[in-house]
Order: C-alpha cells, then sequence, then structure tokens
C-alpha cells in the first residue's frame, strides 16, 4: 500500500501499525511524536493504530539544544 511519511509517497507492507512503520524506519518511538491524519497518535496507542492505504503521516522528532 502507498502512504504518505512527512510528504513523501513510501510503499509498505499491509498490514502495519505505526509501531510497525517506526520499526521498519530504524526511528525509536521515544524520541518522536506521530501524526496521522492531522491527529496526534497517543504513545500507548502506537501498537494497536493500524496504517492504511493514503494515510498522511507525519514524524516529528524532538532535538535538544543550547
Amino acid at each position: 500500500m502507498q502512504i504518505s511519511v512527512n510528504g513523501k509517497l513510501q510503499d509498505v507492507e499491509d498490514p502495519t501499525t505505526i509501531a510497525g512503520l517506526l520499526q521498519k524506519l530504524g526511528i525509536d518511538s521515544r524520541s518522536v511524536v506521530v501524526e496521522k491524519n492531522l491527529q496526534i497518535v497517543h504513545r500507548a496507542a502506537l501498537e494497536q493504530e493500524t496504517v492504511r492505504e493514503g494515510d498522511s503521516i507525519e514524524i516529528i522528532r524532538f532535538v535538544g539544544g543550547g
């Protein structure tokens, strides 16, 4: 299936969850906030929230600095 990840089209296996997508992308779920179709997905729901054809996923990383 094809979804948008941070504005870029990407093919992913169906079915998958947001946690599975993050794992595939090599992203630690503890260091990001995920938005699915303009709605923030709570960290506790990443394992259950499924990704469907045409979904728009935004992954926002926390960056520290001084």
